[in-house]
């Protein structure tokens, strides 16, 4: 089965917008299309970003919650790994690449340009709707 580490930044836009790929991300995958990877760091982030001022406002708390229940329920959850230095462009950005080489991950699912422009990346960067396309193709 297909192993994906879905950053942040998909999941906020998943909840910000009920259509469209991110979401489409969320769903295909509480279907069983692919396995999710998460790690306690992911989990963190996504709890620090969705409780900030802004795009909080845009956020049904209940919707936030429910996410990072079934990330905790139905994500393979890895312990977070100490990271080198692998995204020239955002040293943040390393421990999404780190989770998904000790998961052994096929793909990462990102908006984040520093991610999606590194060309030898392993594995590779893949935005949502390239993700969904290669799901259907796999399907």
């Amino acid at each position: 089965m297909l192993r994906v580490v879905v950053d942040v930044n998909v999941l906020v836009s998943a909840l910000l917008k009920a259509d469209g790929p991110p979401a489409d991300v969320v769903r295909r995958w509480e279907g069983g299309d692919f396995e999710v990877v998460a790690s306690p760091r992911l989990m963190d982030e996504l709890e620090t970003v969705t409780s900030r001022p802004h795009p909080v406002n845009r956020l049904v708390p209940l919707a936030v919650e429910e996410l990072l229940t079934v990330l905790d329920t139905n994500a393979m959850i890895v312990d977070d790994v100490p990271t080198e230095r692998l995204v020239p462009g955002d040293p943040k950005d390393d421990y999404l690449v780190a989770l998904a080489r000790a998961a052994d991950a096929h793909v990462i699912v990102t908006g984040d340009a520093h991610l999606l422009d590194l060309e030898d990346l392993r594995p590779p960067a893949m935005e949502p709707q390239a993700f969904l396309e290669l799901v259907e193709r796999l399907a």
